[in-house]
C-alpha cells in the first residue's frame, strides 16, 4: 500500500486544438521522448482522416473513435481458494480513456501502411465506424466480462 495518494501532473494542452485529452494521446503515442515527432504524427493522422472524411472534421472523427474503443467493464484475475476467477468490475474513468487511447495506439502500430501517421489514420477511421482491432478488443473485453458475470460476487 502506498503512504498517500500519488500527485496529479498537469497536462498542458496542445498547441494546434488546444485540448489535453490530444497531448495525453500524443503522450502515449510517444517513444524515447520525441514529443515533437509524436505531435507530428497525430497531427499527420488527422490531416489524412480529414481528406479521407470530408462530412466530418477529423478531430471529432478521432473522438468518436476513442469513445467507440473505450471499455465500461473489464475482467480482473483474482485467487480464491486455489483457483483463479476472472472476475468483471467497472473501469475508473482515467483508466477507461487510459485503455482507449494505448489499444488504438497499439493496434495501429501493428497495421501495415507505409507511415505511422498513415497507420492511425486508418486505425482512427475503423474505429470510429465501430470496426478495426481495437474496437474488436473492446467487444471481447466486454464479452468476456459477460461470461464471466456469474463470479462478480467474488468483487472486493
Amino acid at each position: 500500500m502506498r503512504r498517500r495518494k500519488a500527485k496529479k501532473i498537469t497536462i498542458l494542452p496542445d498547441p494546434k486544438f488546444n485540448d489535453v485529452v490530444v497531448t495525453k494521446f500524443v503522450n502515449n503515442l510517444m517513444l524515447d521522448g520525441k514529443k515533437s515527432l509524436a505531435f507530428k504524427i497525430f497531427y499527420d493522422a488527422i490531416e489524412i482522416v480529414d481528406k479521407k472524411i470530408e462530412e466530418q472534421e477529423g478531430l471529432d472523427v478521432w473522438r468518436k473513435a476513442v469513445e467507440n474503443v473505450t471499455p465500461s467493464v473489464e475482467v480482473r484475475s483474482r485467487r480464491v481458494g486455489g483457483a483463479t476467477f476472472q472476475i468483471p468490475t467497472p473501469v475508473r474513468e482515467e483508466r477507461k480513456a487510459s485503455l482507449a487511447m494505448k489499444w488504438l495506439i497499439g493496434y495501429s502500430r501493428k497495421r501495415n501502411e507505409k507511415t505511422m501517421a498513415q497507420k492511425l489514420a486508418s486505425e482512427i477511421i475503423a474505429a470510429s465506424k465501430e470496426e478495426g482491432a481495437a474496437f474488436k478488443k473492446k467487444e471481447d473485453t466486454t464479452r468476456m466480462a459477460e461470461a464471466n458475470k456469474a463470479f462478480s460476487h467474488f468483487r472486493f
